[in-house]
């Protein structure tokens, strides 16, 4: 049975260079690739490096969930994954549609998305729409049941639940304790 250890891979450190020395790092890599092109591994670690240096600057949460894991995803499968969940957050996604997404079976899939999230597919949809109703009980004045069907829930009970899982608190009481002023 596959197990996700986090190991740390040795990744060059440009966070202390600027962007023109962080460019020229990638040239030279992508460079050094098509001059290894008749050795297929050399090339191939040479640009997942270069990709994994552009990717860290593009998205650098993701990059780093992503590059950790072994037997999680890639990290350009975890930042699609997100991006598709985020854009559609409001209504069912189905494991099937993440999977074709990043071409992976569902077992591996929903096992490699686990060892990059933390959580299944669905508890990480929930987690992220719970999220996105605190942002919008903080932000608007908008009824509950309002909130419960932007952020893709049923209804309020559906939402209630959820977010009283998730904080400890109802919606209502939370949103009362953490609103500053009133909109």
């Amino acid at each position: 049975m596959d197990t996700c250890p986090r190991e740390m891979q040795p990744v060059t450190n440009i966070a202390s260079t600027g962007p023109r020395e962080w460019v020229h790092h990638v040239i030279g890599l992508l460079d050094a690739a098509v001059s290894q092109l008749h050795h297929e591994h050399a090339v191939h670690a040479t640009i997942l490096k270069a990709v994994s240096l552009m990717r860290k600057q593009i998205d650098p949460e993701v990059a780093g969930l992503a590059r950790d894991i072994r037997g999680g995803l890639l990290a350009w499968q975890a930042h699609k994954v997100r991006a598709y969940m985020d854009s559609h957050i409001t209504s069912p996604v189905r494991v099937a549609d993440l999977c074709a997404l990043v071409r992976l079976s569902e077992a591996h899939f929903s096992r490699a998305f686990r060892c990059t999230f933390g959580k299944s597919p669905h508890a990480f949809l929930i987690a992220r729409r719970v999220e996105l109703a605190a942002r919008y009980m903080l932000q608007t004045a908008m009824p509950l049941r309002d909130i419960a069907l932007q952020c893709g829930f049923n209804d309020q009970p559906h939402l209630s639940m959820h977010f009283r899982q998730a904080t400890g608190h109802s919606p209502a009481a939370w949103r009362r304790a953490h609103r500053s002023e009133p909109t």
